[in-house]
């Protein structure tokens, strides 16, 4: 029998000089787990990785060879893993499952019947036996070097004898990363089809910013899986941060956008480009209409947190011809000056010593920003709760903790913003394209992994990411665009992840709001200066990197610290 020890990815080093817009934006299924909501890097990452790893075996030929596979979770998607669905994501991607291709409806009623049964078809084609309690270990107090997203996968023969290893860590946003890869330097993996793995390289002898698909050749035993340089693809205007960036829009005379779509072009024809992100900008939008038509009060989970969403849209929709025209017109329908006779008398009342009364007034520009965050997030839960199983996908932007932001700012664009319908398919390529170049910085310089840099790595990095994009369709220069950049995200340094039970709704559902309104203020700031500032995004995300580093690991995605302990779940 072909015996493997380990299966081992050849080390090279690794720059990753260009992230692309499909790089920064993934869309992912949401699975309900005792009904909970998830995190796109505790169940769109273990189901790639537990995907890549059966495949491995197969590829390898030694598939039906195991009885048994053992996985062993580490850090924070052990200690949080349950309350996101990890090992529902883990027996899906076990079974030859991907996030974008899953049918959501399915996952339930399959993952109800392997822990009824205790079997599981590794690929979806060779059955074993599994049982999750002797099978899936959680290892609350150990933490893999390279990553706190940690897990390993081991499979054995009928005599009980290992016949391959590895490990993987979920590093945010879905990707995962393999062990036997430097980590600071790594492959990015989706899937095994060559539109949808990408391997950024600065390998010795292979030349700079060479981009190989993941394709694999066995050698001799111990197999070691190495990577052919077929069908390599080069960057044509490769950027490592945005300085790099800046110098190439400068020199060729490009918007942001423009330099990604150029990169785009060596991966797919314009046409598709295009189609693509306008699609990713569908499911982001039908998110938002999925979170304001839910019919149930409350959200899935022990917590007991009532939906906003849906309220606060009849409000606004009821209001919405007060509300035309807000931006120049009458708070309420009325000159912000006019006096009711009611509020004459409040402030007669003041005077003489009584309780003024002040008339309930809004700012409809913060509430319709908010209503699309808080929909997207809210939205999450309709997918799969035991009530509706409708199925349903979200945009990892970057993160599915973080999906709410930039929706939301680009929405409230749309909405009241965009000056002409025929603008709007442009004005939203140019805006995911200018958000993917940054989140490609910050994937580059720092992380988007709450399990590294707390929630600066998600909310903080989407409100940076649509600061700079909302201040691109807005004309702002280069310069401004970074400026906002920066200003969202240095005003999101030290961010916490404490959610309570692990799940994605305190805080995190009324943070993706906040986050959306303060990176259209960090925008408006940088557009009323003069592009000239101190601080760059650069060393922006340097800090942030230093500052995830520097913080508490009870403080970063396990639930160990901070609201999680201090908010009571019952």
């Amino acid at each position: 029998m072909n015996r493997i020890t380990k299966i081992v990815f050849t080390k090279t080093t690794f720059s990753r000089k260009l992230f692309a817009q499909r790089r920064r934006f993934t869309t992912g299924v949401d699975e309900e787990v005792q009904h909970a909501v998830v995190s796109s890097s505790h169940t769109v990452g273990p189901m790639r990785a537990a995907k890549i790893f059966v495949e491995d075996l197969n590829s390898l030929g030694v598939l039906q060879n195991v009885s048994q596979i053992r996985v062993d979770l580490y850090g924070s998607l052990a200690l949080t893993g349950v309350g996101h669905g990890t090992p529902n994501a883990i027996l899906m991607g076990l079974e030859g499952e991907t996030p974008e291709l899953v049918d959501a409806k399915a996952i339930k009623p399959r993952v109800d019947q392997i822990y009824k049964t205790n079997k599981l078809a590794i690929n979806g084609t060779h059955p074993i036996d599994f049982n999750a309690d002797k099978h899936l270990i959680f290892r609350f107090t150990e933490t893999l070097p390279a990553h706190p997203n940690g897990m390993r996968f081991s499979c054995f023969d009928e005599h009980g004898e290992l016949i391959a290893t590895n490990e993987f860590f979920s590093i945010g946003g879905g990707f995962v990363v393999n062990d036997n890869t430097e980590l600071a330097h790594n492959v990015y993996y989706k899937d095994k089809r060559i539109d949808h793995t990408e391997e950024v390289t600065e390998g010795k002898g292979l030349g700079a910013d060479v981009i190989f698909p993941h394709e694999m050749e066995v050698d001799s035993t111990p197999i070691k899986v190495t990577r052919k340089q077929s069908n390599s693809i080069h960057a044509a205007l490769p950027f490592h941060d945005c300085e790099s960036l800046v110098q190439i829009c400068k020199q060729k005379n490009m918007t942001i956008a423009q330099v990604v779509y150029e990169n785009e072009l060596h991966w797919r024809s314009a046409e598709e480009v295009t189609s693509r992100t306008l699609h990713l900008w569908q499911i982001m939008d039908e998110s938002i209409r999925n979170g304001i038509s839910s019919n149930e009060e409350y959200l899935p989970g022990g917590l007991r947190v009532k939906r906003r969403a849906p309220a606060l849209h009849r409000k606004l929709m009821g209001g919405l011809a007060e509300y035309a025209g807000f931006s120049s017109a009458p708070i309420n329908g009325r000159p912000a000056t006019a006096l009711t006779k009611k509020e004459i008398a409040s402030s007669k009342a003041l005077a003489a010593g009584h309780t003024l009364i002040r008339p309930n007034r809004s700012l409809p520009a913060l509430d319709w920003i908010s209503l699309y965050a808080l929909a997207v997030n809210e939205g999450i839960f309709v997918f799969l709760t035991l009530e509706n199983a409708a199925g349903g996908r979200v945009v990892t932007a970057p993160t599915n903790g973080a999906a709410g932001t930039i929706p939301a700012v680009l929405k409230y664009y749309l909405e009241f913003i965009c000056p002409s319908p025929a603008q709007r398919d442009h004005d939203v390529v140019e805006f995911l394209l200018t958000a993917s170049a940054i989140g490609m910085l910050f994937k580059r310089g720092a992380s988007i992994s709450a399990a590294e840099m707390g929630c600066q790595g998600e909310v903080g990095v989407a409100c940076s990411m649509a600061a700079g994009a909302f201040t691109a369709v807005m004309g702002g220069t280069i310069e401004q665009i970074e400026q906002a950049a920066e200003i969202a995200m240095e005003h999101n340094l030290g961010l916490t992840c404490d959610p309570p039970m692990g799940l994605v709704v305190i805080p995190c559902i009324e943070r993706n709001a906040l986050a959306a309104v303060k990176a259209i203020t960090a925008s408006q700031l940088a557009l009323n200066g003069d592009g000239k500032f101190r601080v760059t995004l650069d060393q922006v995300i340097a800090t942030m990197r230093q500052t995830g580093m520097d913080m508490m690991s009870k403080y970063k995605e396990t639930s160990e610290g901070g609201l999680a302990v201090n908010v009571p779940v019952c």
